[in-house]
């Protein structure tokens, strides 16, 4: 398949060799649509009515608290606010249902600006990522990936019967199932070896964690897809 506008993202994604590569997707869109709506995207109206609705979820608030301008932050949380308080204490209609701000409650709880956004992008670069699927080149970065993290384990198996054949999801299943019992078996390997250390023969300044330092971090995140 010949590099186009749509490949190419998918093949920038493939090229680092650490880490679960669908995370690294998410990452990615996260990351530009957190940087899109805290700049001069806050101002423009169309924007402001969408966020003014949907909010954001906690995990995106704090990775918008992380950037510099919290003036644009703020100004979108005033407006939130208000829209909110209008939705949800407003005057009842006359003929508007019993539970009615019940289910406003819950779509506020459950919407976010920058989840639906990465949804959408997801979807998108998940279909060009299947249409890779079968170049030599493509087959190849997959293989040499650190691993594919349980829930994008999931999705991927998932999502494979509805773009591959029967034959090419059962070898696409089979190479994500290979990535990820093989970093299964490592991070075993790893955590066993940091609950060893806690043993009294182990301890002294010349004890060898190897590489278990950090293998609570990496189950947490291979487990979660969250670091």
């Amino acid at each position: 398949m010949r590099e186009s506008i749509l490949t190419i993202p998918i093949s920038e994604i493939l090229e680092p060799k650490e880490g679960c590569p669908i995370c690294r997707m998410r990452d990615m869109l996260e990351r530009r649509t957190v940087e899109y709506i805290m700049g001069a995207a806050m101002m423009e109206p169309d924007v402001r009515i969408e966020t003014n609705r949907a909010g954001f979820c906690s995990m995106h608030f704090s990775q918008m608290l992380k950037q510099k301008n919290r003036l644009s932050l703020a100004l979108m949380l005033q407006t939130h606010l208000d829209e909110t308080h209008n939705r949800l204490f407003s005057r009842k209609k006359l003929f508007e249902p019993k539970n009615a701000r019940k289910k406003k409650l819950s779509e506020i709880n459950e919407s976010c600006f920058v989840c639906e956004k990465v949804d959408w992008g997801m979807e998108r670069l998940m279909r060009t990522f299947f249409e890779m699927y079968g170049n030599d080149d493509f087959t190849s970065q997959m293989r040499e990936q650190e691993y594919i993290c349980l829930p994008h384990f999931d999705l991927l198996t998932s999502l494979s019967p509805a773009y591959l054949s029967p034959k090419e999801a059962e070898g696409f299943n089979a190479l994500c199932g290979e990535l990820t019992e093989r970093y299964i078996l490592t991070l075993y390997e790893d955590v066993s070896k940091y609950c060893s250390m806690y043993d009294y023969r182990n301890t002294g300044k010349d004890a060898d964690w190897a590489g278990s330092k950090d293998s609570i971090e990496r189950a947490i995140k291979f487990l979660t897809s969250r670091g």
